[in-house]
């Protein structure tokens, strides 16, 4: 590149350059010889600034093509100027690359020589490039630049500048930010451009909000930085600013954070309620400042909503809402409210299709409402600004719509924002859909785990009895917990509390095939350690039945027998919590029972324990769901179960009222195991109701069993019951006498009906059997089923009872 082609691209800045403080300054005369230098000039050649005077200016040039050329066109130059870059040639040998800027000298008498002024080439070509740089920063850069002055007035700005501020430059300079942008944080800006012009130190990356001119809905955030401008002596001339708007990353960052928190909490409980009420909650006030969620009647019952939705069929009962300022608007309906039916709106129909709707102000949300005013103020608030709304779509259903208000932001939802939300809506129905699955489920579990038990209270001459059952609840699957209350002949009652390991479906299966089992085998009137033995065989033949042994079955059992006569009860205990009675002058004891293995496991004997029981005794059988805390202590429950007993047990409160208090007072709402409850209040039969005889082995003694009978009926009055209870009582003493031997106790009771016990010593069983025409013997044991309502026999530790129940028109006063 000649020179004339450098000095050409330079332009101005090389003029400017030249006039410099550096600048290099010498005069040649006519002769071309150098007559004075500046002290710039010889330093950039490397003499002393003495040892420039009356050298040749052309011996200076480096190269000789430059020498020659500078020769031939001397006289050509004459009266000229000219501009270019040479090279000189250093004291020391090297060229040194100038910008040389030639201009003649005119004294009185004509043209005396040259004025000839020299810069580094190097530093001018550099400020070239940076002016370039400059000037392509103000005119093309998407960053918003501006120049202040020391008075924090514009100076300069570029394009992007204006296009934020909706102002053109001539507007700009002069005036202060608060006054281009008033809905800026100018304070900030202003305070950080009077710290970097006070101090010179740069200020990076300080972030502004506010709402620039060019778009005043809508805030942004933009990161700033501040430099100061001095001039080469140092004089401060003002600062320059960088605005970067990083609003669109700062609210995609703040999507994703919503999305992650939503991911977090949407569907941690299999509850629809809750889940729709973490939805909003997620949502405000991160995202919008009002927020509910409606869902389909069917739903919240956890069935599936109809697939043909229209106007008027889409039943919804709002299930959860949300507000910034804690307060519900009046006139929105709340929690538990159903809206009133829906007209046909286009809205709606774009809902029901699974679709976003986006209303970006009022009046569109008022115009949704197409010619329906009543309509409007059930889903547009009174300050409502903006809103978007998303249906909960999962499995091609529409389980309920989402409704997102702007109310107190003035920033309307955008697309991005109906976007966000509506991946928040798609992850929350699928949690939704999944409690509802659970729901019906969870529902239709515990209908069979009720009907599996018996009634809630019973009223026997032994006991009056309340159980409760409470299934858990947070997503918990209902176990296998139980109660029953079995009466037993001779007036006396079996009452059960048992517990199967494990949850769900098959463990309420166990549960029904553990009762049955229970109730087939105090029908055998097994004692309480027989019976948990032959349970934990049964037990272990279900494990057995197992696949692979995959669902091993244990429960735990506590079985009791009350005797209303003896006013005694025993029981026995196969790893279960120990009952807890409370006497009828108030004092409260956790009954010692011996408590055996589980079931299932087998190898160890059941112990029996037997307490006396006065009538009014209130006897407290249940589950550990009762007592676990979140301690896992169930020394403390126990504890507060007998403090509760104590406090709530008034004689004479009903013992439903006791059942609810205690439940209320023990158990978190909703448990987090289920809970069977047995409340056993104990009755006594009166002495003068019950006579006992006792036989020698004598067949004469028949007679006098007779007579004795007769005798005592008479004395109830219960004649019209004498012939048959006589007949009866022939029968099973005669038997007691012939194949059993003595003593032969016999036994009558008095209540809702006559009973009639034969006890002998031997365990022989009694086998009914319709004897021939032709048989002499055979026919007693027939005799007594048909003269008795029921009858049965039940063995002892020594020996056995046959016992026989006659209906009576009147009962007996109870104790």
């Amino acid at each position: 590149m000649s020179g004339r082609e450098v000095a050409d691209d330079l332009g101005a800045t090389a003029g400017d350059l030249l006039r410099g403080p550096d600048l290099a300054m010498t005069l040649v005369d006519a002769d071309g010889m150098i007559s004075l230098g500046s002290p710039q000039a010889a330093a950039l050649l490397g003499y002393p600034a003495t040892k420039t005077r009356r050298i040749s200016a052309v011996d200076l040039l480096a190269t000789t093509k430059d020498r020659e050329a500078v020769l031939a066109a001397g006289k050509r130059w004459a009266g000229q100027g000219w501009d270019g870059v040479l090279g000189l040639r250093h004291r020391d040998g090297h060229a040194v690359r100038v910008v040389l800027r030639v201009r003649p000298l005119a004294g009185p008498e004509g043209w005396a020589g040259w004025s000839v002024g020299a810069a580094d080439a190097l530093k001018v070509e550099q400020e070239a490039v940076d002016r370039a740089i400059l000037e392509a920063l103000f005119s093309q850069s998407p960053i918003a630049i501006t120049v202040m002055d020391s008075e924090l007035r514009h100076r300069r700005v570029n394009a992007a500048a204006e296009r934020a501020t909706a102002l053109p430059a001539d507007r700009l300079i002069g005036r202060r930010i608060g006054e281009v942008a008033p809905a800026v944080d100018a304070q900030t800006i202003e305070q950080v451009a009077r710290q970097v012009r006070d101090t010179g130190e740069p200020v990076l990356d300080f972030r502004v909000r506010g709402r620039v001119p060019s778009n005043p809905d809508r805030e942004g955030l933009w990161s700033g930085s501040s430099f100061r401008l001095t001039d080469p002596s140092g004089r401060v001339l003002g600062t320059c600013q960088t605005f970067f708007d990083i609003s669109e990353g700062q609210r995609a960052q703040k999507r994703l954070r919503l999305l992650t928190q939503a991911g977090g909490r949407i569907g941690t409980t299999l509850d629809v309620g809750r889940t729709a009420q973490d939805l909003v909650d997620v949502l405000v006030p991160a995202f919008g400042d009002l927020a509910w969620v409606d869902l389909a009647e069917a739903v919240v019952e956890g069935d599936e909503p109809p697939k043909l939705l229209g106007a008027g069929h889409w039943h919804v009962r709002r299930a959860a809402v949300a507000s910034a300022d804690g307060r519900w608007p009046d006139g929105l309906p709340t929690v538990g409210e159903a809206p009133p039916p829906l007209p046909d709106l286009a809205a709606l129909r774009r809902v029901q299709r699974g679709e976003t709707v986006l209303l970006p102000d009022r009046a569109s949300a008022i115009a949704a409402a197409e010619g329906h005013p009543d309509m409007v103020p059930l889903f547009v608030p009174e300050h409502g600004r903006s809103m978007v709304a998303a249906a909960l779509f999962a499995r091609g259903l529409v389980l309920g719509i989402l409704v997102l208000w702007r109310t107190e932001r003035t920033e309307p939802f955008h697309l991005e924002d109906a976007n966000a939300l509506a991946e928040i809506a798609a992850r929350a129905a699928l949690s939704v859909d999944n409690a509802r699955r659970y729901t019906r489920e969870h529902r239709a579990n515990v209908a069979l785990q009720k009907r599996l038990l018996p009634p809630a209270t019973t009223d026997t001459p032994a006991a009056e009895t309340a159980g409760f059952y409470v299934p858990a609840g947070g997503g918990a699957e209902i176990s296998g917990d139980w109660y029953d209350v079995i009466p037993l002949p001779s007036l006396r009652v079996a009452v059960v509390a048992g517990d199967v390991a494990g949850h769900g479906l098959a463990a309420t299966a166990t549960m029904g095939r553990l009762r049955t089992a229970v109730d087939t085998l105090a029908d055998l009137e097994l004692q309480p350690e027989e019976l948990l033995t032959r349970l934990d065989d049964l037990v272990q033949r279900l494990q057995s039945e197992a696949p692979h042994h995959e669902d091993a079955v244990y429960a735990s059992c506590l079985y009791a027998v009350h005797d209303p006569v003896a006013r005694r009860c025993t029981l026995a205990s196969a790893g279960h919590p120990s009952p807890v009675v409370v006497r009828p002058d108030g004092t409260v004891q956790t009954v010692e029972v011996s408590a055996g293995p589980l079931l299932g496991v087998g190898g160890m004997p059941f112990e029996a324990t037997t307490i006396d029981l006065e009538p009014g005794s209130l006897l407290a059988l249940y589950t550990k769901g009762l007592i676990r805390r979140d301690d896992h202590d169930l020394d403390a429950g126990l504890r507060q179960l007998t403090e509760s007993l104590a406090a709530f047990s008034d004689p004479d409160r009903d013992l439903g009222d006791i059942g609810h208090v205690l439940l209320g007072a023990l158990c978190d709402v909703p448990p987090r195991d289920d809970i069977a409850l047995l409340l056993t209040r104990t009755r006594a039969i009166s002495p003068e109701n019950t006579t006992s005889w006792e036989f020698p082995a004598d067949a004469a003694v028949v007679a006098d069993a007779r007579s004795a009978v007769a005798h005592q009926l008479a004395a109830w009055e219960l004649d019209e019951l004498v012939f048959s209870t006589e007949l009866m009582v022939s029968e099973l003493v005669t038997n007691a006498v012939r194949y059993a031997g003595g003593p032969v106790g016999l036994r009558l009771i008095r209540e809702n009906v006559l009973v009639c016990e034969v006890s002998d010593p031997s365990n022989t069983q009694p086998r009914l059997r319709r004897a021939q025409w032709s048989d002499e013997g055979g026919r007693g044991l027939f005799l007594v089923a048909q003269l008795a309502t029921r009858w049965g026999s039940r063995y002892g530790h020594h020996g056995k009872t046959i016992w026989a129940e006659q209906a009576l028109h009147t009962a007996a006063p109870r104790l």
